[in-house]
């Protein structure tokens, strides 16, 4: 025989608790409930024999419970603490992006459910007693590191994210405030290489003088970089892009976000023909 009894003083955690244990698929379980001065108390007996499956099926409802309660308010300490630089509308988001990821990822799941359970199985294998609140906040060491690193990654990637979308705005500003100096460009994308021509089909020499810049990647001063830039010098009325192997990745995204309505996506005329049987004899070569 095995008896736990869990003290909290929170209604909807309470009722969470009372229901979902009613619903275990074990039998030989009696749940009873005791008020007192500062806890109400969920009493579960188990008069059956197979008591590390009692635990088990224990472990998880209150592993799931922690999840759905307490998480989001540990997320939010952690956020306020570490990341108090942020103003309350970007730490919400951050937040709920958080609590959203951690919770989807299957991963992070499976990981965070298992540094709960296992302290939690533990910890009642060798008690009958267990205060919820005083739980979260004194045991969990592991689960709350798991979090804070995560929460970290999660930071790093929303601070370059943020940056990008505020480096497009800057440059999306700047092609619609300038006069544009040019009719029409393609850009053949072909190998995650950039060449551009005019509308005569000539080639247009991609613009390499750091001096006169707009923009310059500060990773790399890769061939499409300066095909950004001398883009930026163009400000071509239309941009037609042309996708000899079809592969529509980040830059190809990040030239649409900036040139907006100017782009068309194309993959199939004359020039992409061309390119494509181009394309194709030098790798048979």
């Amino acid at each position: 025989m095995k008896s736990i009894c869990i003290k909290c003083n929170n209604e909807s955690i309470l009722n969470y608790l009372l229901k979902n244990t009613s619903d275990l698929d074990i039998e030989n379980i009696s749940i009873s409930t005791n008020n007192f001065k500062i806890y109400k108390n969920v009493i579960i007996h188990y008069t059956g024999s197979n008591v590390s499956l009692f635990i088990s099926s224990l472990s998880h409802l209150l592993t799931k419970c922690i999840i759905s309660f307490y998480e989001k308010n540990i997320l939010r300490n952690i956020i306020n603490y570490n990341y108090f630089y942020f103003n309350d509308i970007e730490k919400h988001q951050i937040l709920e992006s958080c609590y959203d990821l951690f919770n989807s990822d299957s991963n992070i799941y499976n990981d965070k459910y298992s540094k709960i359970h296992s302290v939690i199985y533990f910890y009642i294998l060798e008690r009958r007693c267990l205060v919820l609140s005083g739980f979260v906040n004194f045991r969990l060491y592991e689960y709350k590191e798991f979090l804070d690193n995560n929460i970290d990654l999660f930071i790093s990637n929303y601070l370059v994210e943020k940056e990008y979308y505020e480096f497009i705005e800057l440059l999306q500003l700047y092609v619609n405030s300038r006069p544009s100096n040019s009719d029409l460009v393609h850009l053949i994308y072909i190998n995650q290489e950039s060449i551009l021509i005019d509308s005569n089909k000539n080639i247009i020499p991609n613009s390499e003088d750091i001096c006169d810049a707009k923009y310059l990647s500060d990773i790399s001063f890769s061939s499409n970089d300066f095909c950004l830039n001398t883009l930026l010098n163009l400000l071509p009325q239309k941009l037609i892009i042309h996708l000899i192997n079809n592969d529509e990745d980040e830059y190809i995204n990040t030239l649409k976000l900036i040139f907006n309505s100017k782009v068309s996506i194309c993959t199939d005329c004359d020039i992409c023909r061309v390119y494509k049987l181009t394309n194709h004899i030098l790798i048979k070569e």
